[in-house]
């Protein structure tokens, strides 16, 4: 960043800062604590001043301030400041889903088989796409279930980045022993010299990425006041989503139930394995509790399996992960329910009072509040195509039925479904944001 870039930013800043104090009439640091206790006690199943209501979306920011989605990716300057501007107006109790972390830049030199971003393979305003191949193949169980770094290294890899094609050449790991100088004439090769070639150009772009990006949640905290949604880091995630997502594809997992199911729970058990070996050990801060995360975030939900199947193949490794994050220290599960999740509220009963908070998409809040009232705080659920198809009335009257039903005896954040935001009216998430303002007191 050169030195007039920077130095109008720090007057953007600037401005930012007084605007938002002289709305308000008080400081960024006290609206920080303000915001930041409404939601921590809310997390905590406790009962805030009023409902706290989080608002994220890395694409709407862009919108909202009339630049393209590509910004995300390619200028995190502008994006960055296109985000607090648009917070600083909006002014939620919390911030999620911000920066994009990754540059365009590196996923171009990587030749990302996976995904699909604006400003790159796609257009400049259509946002960002997972293009799911079999990245691990039907018959390559065994291989995976013999030494899956071996696996990763050699053979996933390679499938889903172009340039780490070459890494197919090299022989087992498990094999290589002291012998290294064996290998080394592959480094020679064309492909080899490419490979460290646009590592470096990779790395390059990446990290004048993040350096662009700065420290973006403290930005937030000293010019808008504004923590980051309940903050997790660690704990212990089961394998499932992540297995379907970056190995088999939900149609090979779905075939391997029923061909092969001993082997995809040998895989869904080795990973989770190493998950709960190489966990830490929760960072604990006076008078906050320590978050973590244990979810199945997707592609488990009603949708997708019957309870038998859930049963098999989820939960028993869910189960595992979330005692092992109690274990760590962690007082509090972060979860995100994607789809319905209506038949599976009862699994969570035995979990101990308020030490879940969950994320609700389209699973029935209302009756999950009368399951898990005591167990779980509840974020959710105002459905996305309400934000983009409904009025600010529809939006008004849904939201004033959550806080009232869910919100009741606190525990309850207000979200709406999803962060793809992108496409929901500005109107209508303003109407969310000042529902809670005007209705949400205790």
């Amino acid at each position: 960043m050169d030195e007039l870039t920077a130095k109008r930013i720090q007057e953007e800043d600037k401005k930012l800062k007084d605007y938002v104090e002289k709305k308000n009439g008080k400081s960024v640091e006290e609206l920080y604590a303000e915001r930041e206790k409404r939601v921590m006690d809310a997390v905590q199943g406790k009962v805030p001043d009023r409902v706290p209501v989080v608002f994220g979306g890395t694409f709407f920011a862009m919108k909202y301030v009339g630049l393209p989605y590509s910004t995300a990716f390619y200028k995190p300057v502008a994006w960055k400041q296109g985000y607090k501007k648009m917070m600083a107006e909006l002014e939620p109790d919390s911030f999620g889903s911000a920066a994009e972390m990754v540059s365009g830049n590196a996923l171009e030199t990587l030749v990302s088989g996976y995904t699909r971003w604006p400003g790159g393979p796609l257009p400049e305003n259509v946002a960002t796409q997972i293009i799911e191949h079999e990245y691990m193949k039907a018959d390559e169980y065994d291989m995976f279930l013999a030494d899956p770094s071996d696996y990763l290294l050699r053979v996933w890899l390679p499938r889903v980045y172009g340039v780490m094609e070459p890494l197919g050449d090299l022989p087992p790991l498990m094999n290589l022993s002291t012998n290294l100088p064996m290998i080394a004439p592959l480094f020679l090769s064309p492909g080899w010299q490419k490979i460290a070639d646009q590592m470096k150009k990779a790395g390059e772009a990446q990290q004048k990425h993040l350096n662009e990006l700065g420290d973006f949640n403290g930005e937030m905290k000293n010019f808008i006041g504004m923590p980051p949604d309940f903050q997790w880091m660690g704990g212990v995630m089961p394998p499932f989503s992540g297995f379907t997502n970056s190995f088999r594809t939900w149609k090979g997992i779905v075939t391997d139930m029923f061909r092969q199911p001993d082997k995809l729970l040998a895989a869904l058990d080795k990973l989770l394995e190493y998950r709960m070996a190489t966990a830490k050990p929760a960072v604990k801060r006076p008078g906050v509790p320590a978050i973590g995360a244990s979810s199945e975030p997707h592609r488990v939900s009603d949708e997708f399996m019957s309870r038998q199947q859930f049963e098999k193949y989820v939960w028993p490794n869910w189960q595992k992960a979330a005692q092992k994050t109690f274990d760590l220290g962690y007082d509090i599960i972060s979860m995100f329910f994607e789809g319905r999740r209506d038949n599976q509220l009862d699994y969570f009963l035995d979990f101990p009072k308020h030490s879940m908070m969950i994320r609700m998409a389209e699973t029935d809040i209302f009756r999950a509040k009368e399951i898990l009232g005591d167990r779980a705080s509840l974020m959710g659920n105002i459905p996305i195509s309400m934000l983009q198809l409904g009025s600010t009335q529809d939006v008004e009257d849904y939201c004033k039925k959550l806080i009232k039903e869910v919100g009741k005896d606190g525990g309850f954040i207000l979200r709406c479904s999803t962060d793809y935001t992108q496409e929901a009216k500005p109107a209508n998430v303003k109407a969310m944001i000042d529902t809670v303002k005007k209705y949400g007191k205790y």
